[in-house]
């Protein structure tokens, strides 16, 4: 016995698995080194890149290309929208950005990249984020057609405070508002 409590053949057991535990944790962490490399090799940091993360970074309105195009030309008035584009999808591949596609319309980008939930306002159609802690979801990893769950990305839909404040609340169901936006825009794209 040792100070642990521990007879030696289950301290050596232990400090085996936790050796072979350790030499584990340095190939995940080389192979993600390597990982890195090889992006920021093949997607070198430029100034146009660089900018349009720090521009994301500083709001929290979950800004369409367009928006963030008009945000990066107030730094870079030369930049084209093509390279905003661009951009906005190597940074999306990177992992630097999350690329939401709530909208049927149009992409919107999150510069906070910590798991999160988002919610649309199906009046103003603004996205806010949602704290992960205010929401329970239970699933089973497991599901009867046999495939294994390992992450899940899903948005909210609702009234922002600031509708809800104005009374801009339709009292039709959420199916028939989208209904009436389907009949508006004139596109059946959505079914």
């Amino acid at each position: 016995m040792n100070n642990y409590g521990l007879n030696e053949k289950y301290l050596k057991i232990l400090l085996t698995n936790h050796k072979f535990i350790l030499l584990l944790v340095i190939i995940i962490i080389t192979i993600i080194k390597e990982w890195k490399m090889t992006l920021e090799k093949k997607y070198r940091r430029n100034r146009q890149r660089m900018v349009i993360l720090n521009e994301l970074r500083k709001v929290s309105s979950h800004p369409t290309a367009d928006e963030v195009y008009e945000m990066v030309r107030k730094t870079l008035p030369r930049v084209s929208l093509g390279t905003v584009y661009r951009n906005l999808e190597i940074l999306s591949v990177m992992g630097l950005i999350l690329k939401l596609e709530i909208d049927a319309n149009q992409k919107r980008f999150d510069g906070k990249i910590k798991k999160h939930y988002h919610i649309r306002c199906i009046n103003c159609n603004r996205v806010y984020d949602i704290n992960p802690e205010t929401v329970k979801i239970d699933y089973s990893p497991d599901n009867p057609e046999g495939c294994k769950i390992i992450d899940y990305n899903f948005h909210f839909i609702g009234l922002c405070e600031e509708c809800i404040k104005k009374n801009s609340i339709h009292k039709t169901s959420s199916s028939d508002r989208y209904k009436s936006k389907i009949r508006k825009s004139g596109s059946n794209n959505y079914r």
